[in-house]
């Protein structure tokens, strides 16, 4: 039951961060004067999918405390950065971002360093 909050801490967070990105890119850019970036934020906040997203991190940070009483700080937390690779994997799918080879190695190097310290319990 443990790896399924680990999961659901993953599924929230990389939800949120596409979900954010997609709306954002709908919106348009950052005004430049400061009260016009306050009301720019706030439109946002107030846009469902965007609340949506933001309430997926909070959603993302109960599943987290879950998993925190199954597992070690130090074993757990390398799992979340596997969020990176399944955000990498579909912003290229949705947001056709470049693929260059310095991302899909640090990307390996992510995987790698996950593997490593998960053999140590």
């Amino acid at each position: 039951m443990g790896y399924l909050y680990i999961f659901g801490t993953i599924f929230f967070t990389v939800y949120g961060q596409m979900i954010l990105k997609w709306r954002i890119n709908g919106i348009g850019q950052l005004p430049s004067g400061s009260l016009d970036k306050v009301l720019f934020l706030l439109k946002a906040v107030f846009d469902p999918f965007i609340f949506s997203g933001l309430a997926s991190a909070f959603i993302a940070s109960l599943f987290w405390m879950a998993a925190m009483t199954k597992f070690s700080l130090s074993y757990a937390y390398p799992f979340t950065s596997l969020s990176f690779v399944l955000v990498f994997v579909l912003s290229i799918l949705f947001f056709h971002e470049a693929v260059t080879v310095y991302k899909v190695v640090g990307l390996l190097l992510v995987i790698i360093g996950v593997i490593v310290l998960s053999q140590s319990t």
